[in-house]
């Protein structure tokens, strides 16, 4: 998702965005819904939320930075 619309999503929620990287905006945004704010953490090994709005993202980030 391109940082622009990771920022109108943070609007929608009401979270002010001002001098985040997209990774802080979306643990933000996540916990602005009260879920798990796990947005590029080693939980995406093991994560089911198939449903998660930034899920495509976060795998991508995972896999260009694999931890091990």
């Amino acid at each position: 998702m391109h940082i622009n619309e990771v920022r109108q999503a943070a609007k929608e929620k009401g979270v002010n965005t001002f001098g985040m990287s997209k990774r802080d905006i979306i643990r933000a945004v996540q916990r602005s819904e009260h879920t798990f704010d796990c947005f590029g953490t080693e939980r995406v090994e093991h994560c089911e939320e198939l449903g998660c709005l930034w899920r495509v993202d976060c795998i991508s980030l995972n896999n260009k930075h694999p931890r091990g």
